[in-house]
């Protein structure tokens, strides 16, 4: 296996990254969606095999005080085979500099999360557009 990585997103292919969010499963999102939100998105960071998608995230920034680590997607074949350690770092790599880099998770993820330095925040807070299934999906309480 020989992975490529690049930070740019001009020539991804958005429907075969809303299959890989779909199969992770980290959620249902149209390639536009995908494409607006990866576009909108300080820093990126794409793994390839051959030509397939493999694993992605995105960190969202304000250049100086914070920045946001979401989305990370790992193709369920390569779940455990360290490229999703690689992508957490190549995004905390690119956020240094940054006041505070938080990090949104998956719940039961947390451990993996705190190896790179993450930890629990007191004080988050949010809003969400469905406030049931955040609930029922274990983000709130």
């Amino acid at each position: 296996m020989e992975i490529r990585w690049t930070d740019s997103t001009g020539n991804l292919d958005w429907e075969e990254m809303s299959e890989l969010y779909r199969i992770a499963p980290l959620g249902i999102e149209s390639g536009e969606w995908l494409k607006t939100a990866y576009s909108n998105s300080m820093f990126s960071c794409v793994a390839f095999d051959g030509e397939q998608i493999i694993a992605a995230g995105r960190a969202v920034a304000d250049g100086v005080d914070c920045s946001y680590l979401c989305d990370i997607v790992v193709h369920p074949s390569y779940q455990g085979s360290g490229v999703g350690k690689e992508l957490i770092q190549r995004l905390v790599d690119l956020s240094r500099g940054h006041r505070k880099i938080i990090l949104y998770a998956v719940p039961g993820k947390e451990p993996l999360y705190e190896k790179f330095g993450f930890r629990r925040m007191n004080t988050a807070m949010a809003i969400f557009a469905d406030p049931e299934k955040a609930a029922a999906d274990g983000y709130t309480q």
